[in-house]
């Protein structure tokens, strides 16, 4: 069991933290940080290049954590908060991500809620620092204040949508 908790820490850690660098560099792909501020204006966010570098840091940090199986609670509740944001942004489209759906952020909160219940394993840093067994609640914590946070964020970074002025 610790082998797959380790392999699913490493792969989701590792995906989220470079989604975040994606945010704020030219590094694995992404367009910089002048293109990280353009995809949060171009979904209504506010707040430009410090939202780009909050969001890209939330994910590296809660990422790399996850992925060393550091603070796993904490980790866990970062990835959820940064992948409700995602989720939100894309829940117009629908489940699918081939239609731009919210498929992709759903998958990672809830496999970083899964993660939280089963703890990082006996092959991580929260093991070595004797911090495990992490109580099962905690779980139901990591979704509560994770999903909280990315609500809020939400609600206040995100600008409603212009009405378009009726024709008489």
């Amino acid at each position: 069991m610790d082998t797959g908790i380790l392999i699913l820490r490493l792969l989701v850690g590792l995906l989220v933290a470079g989604h975040g660098v994606q945010k704020v560099s030219s590094h694995l792909g992404g367009n910089g940080l002048d293109g990280g501020t353009e995809e949060f204006r171009a979904d209504g966010f506010r707040g430009g290049v410090l939202t780009a570098l909050a969001a890209g840091g939330g994910q590296i940090g809660s990422g790399l954590l996850l992925a060393l199986g550091l603070l796993t609670p904490l980790a866990a509740t970062g990835t959820v908060g940064v992948m409700t944001v995602a989720l939100t942004v894309k829940w117009r489209n629908g489940l699918w991500v081939q239609h731009d759906g919210y498929e992709y952020p759903l998958v990672l909160i809830v496999t970083a809620a899964a993660l939280a219940a089963l703890g990082p394993g006996a092959w991580s840093l929260d093991a070595v620092l004797g911090l495990t067994p992490y109580p099962v609640w905690w779980a139901a914590l990591v979704l509560v204040a994770g999903v909280g946070s990315g609500l809020l964020a939400r609600l206040v970074l995100h600008r409603p949508a212009a009405v378009a002025p009726a024709d008489h």
